[in-house]
């Protein structure tokens, strides 16, 4: 793993404090520090933990609309790319090798680059005795979140991976084979209900701190694993208790979730916050969501007409307009359903549009949210996620009787007058699980996830419609995993030695 060799005891921090900074995202500088001599203050270790932060915004991360999006949204039943692009084709349209995967080495690094920055962190912060107990109790508490957040990635995306949990030799570290991904999740159980048992995170943030995982992230994250163990009994506990104790509620209407103006509303538990105008820090995510003026609207002979509309507004088409609905979401979508509004978008200003495009996710506001340098939060894990999850958990252990009453929450918001379900078998209910899930949580990371643990994703895409490519024809059972990338196994052939096959793709 080149990024391992590289990057052992590489920390990214800030270049001011957080707290007197405008995010604890704002800045990037790269430097060798040596662990003796950094860790010896509070705010020595603060600035530690910010730099594994950092990872989350790169471009192969979180960055932009190319990076991990590419593979928990696209290749699944809800969003696909608008025109054909050579970056997105081979997730896109299943034509996936182990020497051409999209950008999947770029995320192989970044994960790996975070982990061992994590490793670094835990280490050093508590063999520290010159950090008080609070920051170091809350450094290794964020550390592991994120450590567990980069793995849970890994082993929902390649299965068995290399796995440590402590800095190491560096040829050590850059010789490590795959574990099984059964031990990688048991291991990432350990480490998210440490943060519990030894209370390392806080119930909530504020001001400058909003964007760091409280303990309540931590569970929702540990009830996803278990959901990918089909442990039942626990993803439903983690639920409960984040329902029933957490400051956490529903909003009333959908549309407020996704206010740009409020990404730390009450329904949200974790998201990642961004700033504009920072050099180096400015994702384009929404970009690849918000509609190109090229292609708009359907009558190109009122391009100009909707140009000024637009500008009359503050707004601009001014992304690249690459993601959007597929058209059997479009078409399946329930036109009663109150959220759908927010999920698909066909007209703007009194304009049809040539393409339909996920609401929820635009922002036209081309003075505080300029292409390639927005500032919005990247939305992780809400609220009404953890109500479909406890739906399906209790499902699972003991039919639908009690699971009716945490899937009609989700749904009461989005129909009106209430359309509650009743009266369902088991597998009756957990179809139904399965929809809501697509409808309620379109583009926000989870829908290609849980099609792999559903063991459906392969019907599912063959059954699906697209526009531009024809996925359907294309996958295979193996395309549930990505490959190994090739420069990946080149610089540590151990990689191989557990799957000779590469996940399939050496076949």
């Amino acid at each position: 793993m080149k990024i391992i060799k590289t990057n052992y005891l590489l920390i990214v921090f800030s270049l001011v404090f957080a707290t007197s900074c405008e995010s604890f995202l704002q800045e990037e500088v790269r430097g060798i520090i040596d662990p003796s001599t950094f860790y010896q203050s509070d705010e020595e270790a603060v600035l530690a933990v910010n730099g594994i932060y950092l990872n989350l915004r790169q471009n192969g991360f979180y960055g932009n609309w190319q990076g991990i999006h590419t593979f928990t949204q696209l290749g699944a039943d809800e969003l696909e790319s608008s025109r054909q692009f050579g970056g997105n084709e081979p997730m896109q349209n299943y034509t996936l090798t182990q020497s051409n995967y999209s950008n999947a080495r770029q995320l192989w690094q970044l994960i790996y680059r975070m982990i061992g920055d994590a490793n670094s962190v835990i280490t050093n912060v508590q063999n520290s005795p010159n950090i008080s107990d609070a920051v170091k109790n809350q450094s290794i508490g964020e550390a592991l979140y994120l450590r567990s957040f980069g793995y849970y990635h890994l082993s929902n995306l390649w299965g068995d991976a290399p796995y440590y949990d402590e800095e190491i030799p560096i040829a050590d570290a850059a010789a490590l084979g795959r574990m099984p991904v059964d031990e990688i999740r048991n291991n990432l159980v350990g480490d998210l209900k440490r943060i519990e048992t030894e209370n390392l995170l806080p119930d909530s943030y504020s001001g400058n701190d909003l964007g760091r995982p409280t303990v309540w992230a931590a569970k929702t994250l540990l009830a996803k694993i278990y959901l990918w163990q089909q442990d039942w009994t626990n993803a439903r506990s983690e639920c409960l208790s984040i329902i029933s104790e957490s400051p956490h509620q529903i909003l009333p209407s959908f549309g407020e979730v996704f206010d740009v103006n409020n990404p730390f509303n009450e329904e949200v538990i974790w998201a990642i916050d961004f700033q504009k105008d920072v050099p180096g820090n400015a994702q384009d995510r929404t970009d690849g969501f918000n509609p190109r003026l090229r292609d708009e609207p359907k009558n190109p002979a009122d391009r100009g007409p909707l140009s000024d509309a637009l500008a009359a507004r503050n707004e601009e088409f001014n992304g690249y307009g690459l993601t959007v609905p597929i058209l059997s979401f479009i078409d399946e979508f329930p036109e009663n359903d109150l959220r759908r509004p927010y999920n698909i978008l066909s007209h703007y200003l009194g304009f049809e549009l040539t393409f339909q495009y996920l609401t929820k996710f635009t922002n036209f506001d081309f003075v505080n949210s300029p292409r390639g340098n927005h500032g919005e939060a990247t939305l992780i894990f809400r609220l009404s996620d953890v109500y479909l999850m406890l739906a399906e958990a209790e499902n699972e252990l003991n039919g639908p009787g009690n699971a009716y009453q945490y899937i009609n929450a989700v749904r009461e918001r989005a129909y009106e007058p209430d359309q509650p379900y009743a009266g369902m078998s088991q597998s009756d209910l957990r179809t139904a699980i399965q929809a809501e899930r697509r409808w309620e949580l379109a583009g926000e990371g989870h829908r290609r996830y849980d099609l792999i643990r559903w063991g459906i994703l392969v019907e599912t895409v063959k059954n699906a419609e697209y526009r531009t490519y024809d996925p359907g024809n294309n996958i295979q059972p193996h395309h549930i995993r990505l490959p190994i990338p090739e420069e990946e196994i080149i610089l540590n052939p151990v990689l191989l030695d557990s799957d000779p096959s590469n996940n399939g793709y050496g076949n």
